[in-house]
């Protein structure tokens, strides 16, 4: 079962915890605007740094606090529930360990991912691990420790077979099913279609009796996991999924003669709204969704884990870069910035799957006024296609003002691309109390010096020398 994780009903709507609900966008959208005046007034954005990347604290804490609120909600008295964050949306030891204080765990994904959470002092026990091509030596570090596991396949439960007769562990273990109930609008990010590459197809012929089987042969297997969610899926498609798990642990607790899966993990995959201010879908419309759909998964009987990553990150995030240039084309303006495609890789390579909204201001770090003009947002790279907006209109940007790239919070500024040895932007956390802002740098600018020396700069004499 889960260990030392409370209960559902520590933080939550009307429970005395404080939560008065999510905040409204006008308050974010403000914090934001103060954000962006101060990094420029405080030299975060300079012609020698000309890109950086702002985190809202108090917007992260607030979406947390609605995550809690949520499922408390629709849970049982003294349901055993773990939030965990999904690592992969934003690897920063800084990140996790807010995540950590605010009551989150994290699921880790890799051995980097867990090395951060562990320097992050995220407890073995509040740390899942998800892969679908977890090594032999990942799972032995991850039973040593303790922390939960998800197998990914029968050929995995075999390796963790041996694992788990060769030494005592007291990670849970589980097991990822695909639920095979479709496809959202991005089919690369769509987890539960027919051919997904994560976890056992649980529609394909034979699947679910082997996995009941599986489940009976293993008493220490007690864990059904599934991640049926991501952006562009539909909530109704999630809720199956979800449902589809329930069942099934159902049935192998029936077979079983009792309760061995003891904790459904529903991973995590709420869709971000990245045409506004406003944060929607929420977690309150989810969970209710959830309880109509699959009742049964909230009146106490299964511990809970959820694995939500972009929805916890992604509106409070703020990419700022400097206008280096303002040009024309074809009777077009192109303003040419430092923020493209080393940050916004997805909008770039897919940008009617992910566009980004993109606000104006001025080289103080001012809204910018004026009326529309259409015009193209376009990044450093070498490469036609380094555009984060097309014919989009804004108040005509000139040379020095500031563009913002919002909604990047997660798996933007944070997940690097290093095309053409661009640098990683510097990463900064702030906080705005009565006007004043406070920056705390997350993560560095990343120096050429470091650029050359992770590509191979402290032996230059490799392929020449005798």
């Amino acid at each position: 079962m889960i260990e030392d994780t409370g209960t559902a009903h520590e933080t939550g709507e009307d429970n005395g915890t404080g939560y008065a609900g999510p905040e409204s966008a006008r308050e974010a959208a403000d914090r934001r605007d103060l954000a962006v005046r101060a990094a420029v007034g405080q030299g975060l954005l300079t012609e020698a740094a000309p890109i950086a990347a702002l985190l809202d604290v108090a917007g992260i804490r607030a979406s947390v606090a609605a995550l809690h609120a949520a499922f408390a909600a629709v849970t049982a008295p003294d349901t055993r529930v773990l939030h965990t964050f999904a690592v992969k949306a934003a690897p920063l030891v800084p990140v996790v360990r807010l995540l950590r204080d605010e009551g989150v765990g994290a699921e880790v994904a890799s051995p980097g991912e867990l090395g951060i959470a562990r320097a992050a002092g995220i407890p073995p026990e509040r740390t899942v691990l998800d892969s679908p091509a977890k090594t032999g030596a990942e799972l032995r570090e991850a039973l040593a420790l303790g922390i939960a596991v998800n197998a990914d396949n029968p050929q995995e439960l075999t390796r963790l077979d041996a694992l788990v007769h060769s030494a005592p562990t007291r990670s849970p273990i589980g097991l990822r099913v695909n639920p095979q109930t479709g496809s959202g609008s991005i089919g690369a990010l769509s987890t539960a279609t027919a051919t997904s590459k994560f976890g056992v197809a649980l529609r394909d012929e034979g699947a679910r009796a082997r996995v009941v089987r599986a489940f009976l042969d293993r008493p220490w297997l007690t864990r059904l996991h599934t991640h049926s969610g991501s952006q562009g899926v539909p909530f109704a498609l999630m809720a199956e999924g979800v449902r589809t798990v329930h069942e099934l642990a159902e049935e192998i607790n029936a077979a079983a003669g009792r309760q061995q899966v003891d904790t459904i993990d529903i991973g995590g995959g709420l869709p971000v709204n990245f045409s506004s201010d406003e944060q929607t879908p929420t977690y309150a419309e989810y969970a209710r969704l959830l309880k109509a759909t699959v009742p049964g998964l909230f009146d106490g009987r299964y511990g809970l884990v959820t694995e939500f990553g972009r929805s916890l990150l992604a509106k409070h995030g703020t990419v700022l870069a400097r206008v280096e240039y303002a040009k024309s084309a074809g009777g077009r303006p192109i303003a040419v910035t430092h923020a493209g495609v080393q940050i916004a890789t997805r909008t770039v390579y897919d940008p009617e799957s992910w566009p980004l909204r993109i606000a104006a201001y001025d080289a103080e770090g001012r809204p910018k006024n004026g009326p529309d003009v259409n015009q193209d947002i376009a990044g450093p790279a070498c490469f036609a296609g380094d555009v984060l907006a097309t014919d989009r209109p804004l108040p005509l940007l000139a040379q020095g003002d500031v563009v913002a790239a919002l909604d990047t919070g997660a798996y933007y500024f944070a997940n690097h691309y290093a095309y053409n040895s661009l640098a990683r932007p510097g990463i900064h956390g702030f906080t705005a109390t009565a006007g004043a802002v406070r920056f705390a740098t997350v993560r560095p600018a990343q120096t050429v010096a470091e650029i050359v020396a992770e590509s191979g700069g402290g032996d230059p004499d490799a392929l020449v020398r005798d």
